[in-house]
Formats: C-alpha cells, structure tokens, sequence
C-alpha cells in the first residue's frame, strides 16, 4: 500500500534543507530524527490517500487492484497504520526540536486535507506541491531551528515541480475523473493545455532552483546538477504520452526519483566542495 518509491523521490529534499540548515558539522541525531519523521509523514500520507480515495479506487480500472479495494488489506488495519504512522511522527518532531514540534501539526493538516481537494479544486495539483514542499522546510528547521529566505525558494521548486509532474500522471484518469466530478488541470484545460501548464509549472521550478542555489552562495557544482536536472525534465516530457500509462509511470516514478537524487549530491557537493 506504501508507495517507497514516493520516499525516495520526497525524502532528499528533506535531507537538503537538513544539510543546509547545519551550521556546526553534521549531526547523526537529527540524520536519524530527520528520516524517521520524513518516513512516518510519508506513510501516514500515503495511507490517508488510500483510505480517503478507497471507493473511486475501487472504480477505477487503473487503481481498483490497490489493497483496500481489492481486500488485501482491512480498512481497520489501514487507520490503525496511519495513526501509528503519525504517532511516530509527532514523537520525532518532539525530539527533533521544539520549533518542528510546533509546526507539526501544519505538516499534519496538509498530509490530511490534500487528498480532498480533488473534490473541489482543480488547484489540487499546487495543493499537493505544497504538501511536498514541507520536507525541505522541515529539514531546515531540524537543523538550524529556524526559517531562512533560500530554503523558501527551495520549497518553492519542490511545489512547481511536483505539481507539474501530478499533472501529467492526471492525465491517465481524465475520463475517470470527469465521470465522477473530479477535478484537475486536464479536467479543466483540456489535455493539450495541461501539457503546456505542466511546462510553465517546471520551467517555474527551475528559476526557484537557481534562485535558491545562488541563496545558499553554493559552488558550481549545484548549477551543474541543476542543469542535470533541466535536461531529465525535458526528457520527462518527451517522454509522457497521455495515451500509454506505462510511459507516465515511468516519468513518474523513474525520472523523479533521479532528479531528487541529483539534486540531493549537488547541493552536498556544491556546498562542501568545489568552491
């Protein structure tokens, strides 16, 4: 039901405005915090989405196999899971410093709420980024205890960008969604403009990411990655074809995880080396 590879694209970003935060040498507590926090809010996030979404997921041809649909795993067992996960996640941010644990429940909210504004908004997709948005922020605050200017332009590039790749994985259940009252930027635009929405929305997010390199004072090593990260972009959009899901997923779940993954060495490297 837990998604890891949503993880693996999400959690970098939080280990960046970790990395970034430190001003006194890395810190094998707040890695370890950092990461249980990250994980835990995933989790819960991720099982919310699946117990809110069950009854569309069960008619849905693309979503209907998933565990509670399909009965592999009891409705029960997925609110026990989801409360255990947050459990977990609150009891991190205590121990990570009083400032996260006071601004955790606003994380909460949006892990929440975000798998319910579909049925209301086709702003769903910033809604979403936003969502994402918080494990840079997060991370900055484990490690400095505090906010700054460039990690907010940071956070900026997580919501265009994951906003602009939910786009393209809509596009999969434009039918589907009309059907049911959904709503979404394909639902509202049409396909053809989605496209182009979910462009701007990335070339948004590349400006965020230059902006919040030259905000961190990092070496030219992070605009090499940036570059990097310019490029596997474009090549997700070559690649999305709205008529064969197999090539969105691989957009999805292949080509994101890269770019966090990029961009996770480059601000390490860029700030540690090559100045």
């Amino acid at each position: 039901m837990i998604k890891f590879e949503h993880t693996i694209f999400a959690l970098p970003f939080a280990y960046i405005g970790m990395v970034m935060g430190f001003s006194s040498g890395f810190s094998l507590r707040v890695f370890l915090l950092v990461s249980l926090a990250m994980a835990s809010a995933r989790s819960a996030a991720m099982a919310l989405n699946r117990i809110i979404d069950r009854k569309y997921d069960a008619l849905n041809e693309r979503t209907k196999n998933r565990e509670i649909p399909s009965g592999k795993i009891k409705l029960s067992q997925a609110y026990i899971f989801t409360a255990v996960s947050i459990i977990i996640f609150e009891v991190s941010a205590y121990f990570i410093n009083d400032l996260a644990f006071k601004l955790s429940p606003i994380a909460l909210f949006f892990v929440v709420t975000y798998s319910y504004t579909k049925r209301f908004s086709w702003l769903c997709h910033l809604y979403l980024g936003a969502t994402d948005a918080i494990a840079p922020l997060g991370g900055y605050v484990a490690a400095a205890y505090s906010l700054s200017t460039p990690i907010w332009y940071l956070a900026a590039f997580v919501s265009f960008w994951i906003a602009g790749f939910d786009i393209l994985y809509s596009l999969q259940d434009v039918e589907f969604d009309k059907k049911h009252n959904l709503h979404s930027i394909p639902v509202k635009f049409g396909i053809s403009r989605a496209l182009w929405i979910a462009r701007l929305f990335h070339i948004t997010a590349f400006v965020f990411l230059a902006i919040s390199i030259r905000g961190f004072s990092l070496s030219w090593v992070a605009y090499v990655g940036a570059t990097l990260v310019a490029v596997l972009l474009v090549v997700e959009h070559i690649l999305v074809n709205p008529n064969d899901p197999k090539k969105i997923n691989i957009a999805f779940f292949n080509i994101n995880s890269y770019i966090s993954l990029v961009l996770l060495v480059a601000f390490i490297a860029g700030r540690y080396c090559c100045g």
